[in-house]
C-alpha cells in the first residue's frame, strides 16, 4: 500500500510537469501560427520589420519590457511611433478581435522570438487589460 501510494503520487507529478511544459510549448506554438497569420507581412519571418515603416520586435526594448502596453497595441492598434528616434509610420491596425488566449500566446511567442528572452502573458493578464481599454 505504501509503495503503492508512492509510485502513484509519483506519476501524478510526473505527468503534471510533462503538462505544464506543454503548456508552454503549446503556447509559443500557438502564437507562433498567430504570428503568421496577422504580423508577418508587417514586421517579418525574422522579426527585423521595415525600416521607417514598421518597427522591429528583435530584442527591442518595448517588447521586453510593459506588458500591458503590448497588449494595448494590439487591441487598439496604432499609427506613427516612434522608437530609440527612428520614426515609423505604418499603420499597426487593432486586433481586438483575436481572443485573449491568441493574444496571449503571440506576445508569449514575441517575447520569447527574435532574441528575446522575456516572461509570458497570460491570457488573464490580457483580459485585465482588455476591460480597462474598452
Amino acid at each position: 500500500m505504501y509503495w503503492t501510494r508512492i509510485f502513484f503520487g509519483a506519476g501524478a507529478m510526473a505527468l503534471a510537469l510533462v503538462f505544464m511544459s506543454q503548456t508552454g510549448k503549446s503556447s509559443i506554438a500557438r502564437g507562433r501560427e498567430v504570428y503568421l497569420q496577422q504580423c508577418l507581412a508587417c514586421h517579418q519571418a525574422d522579426g527585423s520589420g521595415v525600416e521607417g515603416t514598421n518597427p522591429s520586435l528583435v530584442k527591442a526594448k518595448y517588447v521586453l519590457g510593459d506588458k500591458k502596453m503590448l497588449v494595448r497595441i494590439i487591441l487598439k492598434g496604432m499609427q506613427g511611433v516612434d522608437i530609440d528616434g527612428e520614426s515609423y509610420h505604418n499603420v499597426m491596425a487593432p486586433h481586438a478581435d483575436l481572443t485573449d488566449q491568441q493574444i496571449a500566446d503571440v506576445l508569449t511567442y514575441v517575447r520569447s522570438s527574435f532574441g528575446n528572452k522575456a516572461s509570458a502573458v497570460r491570457a488573464a493578464e490580457v483580459k485585465a487589460v482588455r476591460v480597462k481599454t474598452k
